[in-house]
């Protein structure tokens, strides 16, 4: 049901792209009076026909007296810059939720810790090339209030929700919603695990028996309303496992991946949950299977950034949190180099030194966090202290043995050196290039 917003003021926190498709929508939709507000000095708008106010203090937001607050991904709703909106008693509600009221198609929406933009991507993909109209939005593509802005909106958004932005859904349901995995993340966000954790759940808070959820085997979620499907690629159980290269349905083969981009045990994990997603919304398993095996993954994602005298180079630079780097290593069949760290998250470590013990043959840690990494990782395997990313591929190349495999994993933000994950896999992609002399 469209949200009533007929001669209602609307202020819009956040002036980039998700903030000015918030405005943009608010106006078409009926809003009397729409400004989009960022306490930013130096921000600018990418469309000048908005009203917008760079710098703004607790005094502007008080003086707007907005009634309705729609929240950028990314901006806190608990801080006291955003509770100055609210002092007319207006509610608060994310871009996701705003966008929900007036997209008339069918919602998959994909969270979990790591995994999301690659089943993302890969459910678009196999939906257009079923012959389907679909866009790939919410935290990966576009926004969601951009897609009900079209004149002609796509049969699917599939969505990619983060746990920022489910804390502001009030309405939210999606048709189809699946839980890759949970691992502690965004502790520099979140007071406890637990807050995290239920903020993600929140995508199942308005679903119900009719509605589908998608769950990895093993994770406890509580209180979950739709019926669930669930899969693994550890264990012969749920309704599709992984298991020598296929995709496996009871006793039967389903779809191989072996030789296709998503072979290695954390992408065929999504590649299960993309069938169950897919499946549920009346695409057959041949359709599935063609779209799965064509896929390409998005960059930066345990890419292959070059071979050379037996040593293979891997690109991982998505990975920001240790259960992403304990996925990519838990995937490797080859020795490890492994490449790790960047900007201190507040995460403990320690958990994955079983693995690394067992898996790999030298650590190279770089970045704010390299310190911790050092002590952390040096009991149980060989670890060098670099600080750069370009000294951790010098150091990597003297390391590296025929047969080895490179990881760059550094399971945590980039935000210490690098204004992204984006960036900082480039930089690792030319620092290899550049010692290889490819």
């Amino acid at each position: 049901m469209a949200m009533n917003l007929s001669g209602k003021k609307v202020a819009v926190l956040g002036c980039g792209r998700s903030g000015v498709a918030a405005a943009r929508l608010a106006l078409a939709k009926g809003a009397g009076e729409v400004c989009i507000f960022d306490s930013n000095p130096k921000a600018t708008c990418a469309d000048s026909a908005l009203r917008f106010v760079a710098g703004a203090g607790e005094q502007e937001a008080q003086a707007f007296a907005a009634e309705i607050v729609v929240l950028s991904p990314g901006i806190e709703a608990d801080i006291p810059w955003t509770l100055a909106f609210t002092c007319a008693g207006a509610p608060i509600i994310g871009e996701i939720e705003l966008g929900y009221h007036f997209y008339t198609g069918r919602i998959i929406a994909i969270t979990g810790t790591n995994g999301k933009t690659t089943t993302t991507a890969l459910l678009e993909h196999v939906l257009l090339q079923a012959g389907h109209t679909a866009k790939a939005c919410g935290n990966y593509g576009y926004p969601l209030c951009e897609l009900a802005l079209l004149p002609e909106q796509p049969e699917f958004a599939v969505l990619e929700v983060s746990s920022f932005q489910m804390e502001t859904i009030i309405d939210f349901r999606p048709e189809v919603a699946i839980w890759l995995n949970f691992a502690p993340d965004h502790m520099d966000r979140y007071t406890k695990v637990e807050d995290y954790f239920n903020a993600k759940l929140r995508v199942f808070e308005n679903m119900s028996e009719e509605q589908l959820a998608i769950v990895r085997v093993g994770e406890n979620l509580p209180g979950v309303k739709p019926r669930v499907a669930e899969f693994s690629s550890v264990a012969d159980s749920g309704q599709l496992y992984y298991k020598d290269g296929y995709i496996m349905e009871g006793p039967a083969q389903l779809t191989k991946l072996r030789g296709t981009t998503l072979e290695q045990a954390h992408n065929a994990e999504n590649a299960m949950a993309a069938t169950l997603a897919c499946r549920a919304v009346g695409l057959s398993d041949e359709q599935i299977s063609a779209g799965l095996c064509s896929f390409c993954p998005p960059g930066h994602r345990c890419e292959t950034v070059a071979e050379m005298d037996g040593i293979l180079w891997l690109n991982d630079s998505k990975s920001t949190n240790l259960h992403s780097t304990e996925a990519a290593v838990r995937s490797q069949t080859r020795p490890i180099i492994l490449l790790a760290g960047g900007k201190d998250k507040g995460l403990d470590y320690t958990a994955i030194n079983p693995m690394l013990a067992e898996k790999a043959r030298c650590c190279i840690v770089f970045g704010q966090i390299a310190s911790q990494l050092m002590n952390t990782f040096s009991p149980v395997c060989r670890t060098i202290q670099v600080e750069t990313v370009q000294e951790a591929v010098t150091a990597a190349a003297q390391e590296a043995k025929q047969g080895d495999v490179v990881l760059f994993s550094p399971g945590t933000s980039s935000f210490d050196q690098f204004t992204g994950y984006v960036q900082r896999g480039e930089c690792f992609r030319a620092a290899v290039l550049k010692t290889l002399n490819l």
